[in-house]
């Protein structure tokens, strides 16, 4: 316990006891991050007047055609600037494609994919307020409808008015309660 590394563990409020190995295994990755860049840009500059092909297997490398240069690509823009190489001779990720092309390329899948959600949007939005409320076709519909059953109800009243007079013309008009009984006066 006199041990410096147990008690300065101890006195900053961490864990006593062994490091596990999944620490030591995240601080090796970390330590392999930070030396990554620099491998990388080591990696791009050494294949400058080769192939482009060799260059572009590394994903961080950027191949200007003009010059035969293998560049590191700008990760902090997203476009690397014209100083470095202009796009229509700059390639990044296949040797067939310029950056002009990969632009122009990803610009339309992307306006179309917006494109089409938007469509399918607007189609499911319409059938939706189509669904709550009847178009003019069927308002129509109800409306002769609604008015086919008033008539038929105005006829139906107006034959029994008919009904009735005649009913009481030959005297065969029944009484209100036919089942009342007969007084003896």
């Amino acid at each position: 316990m006199t041990d410096g590394r147990a008690a300065g563990t101890m006195a900053s409020g961490g864990v006593r006891g062994p490091t596990p190995r999944w620490g030591r295994a995240l601080g090796g990755a970390a330590l392999l991050l930070l030396l990554l860049p620099a491998a990388a840009a080591q990696g791009c500059s050494q294949n400058t007047n080769r192939t482009c092909e060799e260059c572009l297997k590394n994903v961080s490398c950027l191949w200007c055609n003009t010059d035969k240069a293998c560049l590191d690509y700008p990760v902090t823009k997203v476009l690397p600037p014209s100083s470095l190489c202009k796009l229509s001779s700059a390639r990044w990720g296949v040797c067939w494609v310029n950056f002009e092309a990969l632009i122009i390329a990803m610009s339309v899948i992307g306006g179309s994919l917006l494109l089409g959600v938007a469509i399918c949007c607007c189609c499911c939005c319409c059938r939706r307020k189509r669904s709550r409320r009847p178009d003019k076709s069927e308002e129509r519909a109800i409306r002769e409808r609604e008015e086919r059953r008033v008539r038929q109800e105005e006829r139906r009243a107006e034959m029994k008015s008919r009904h009735d007079e005649i009913r009481k013309k030959y005297g065969l008009f029944k009484e209100e309660n036919p089942y009342a009984r007969f007084e003896n006066n």
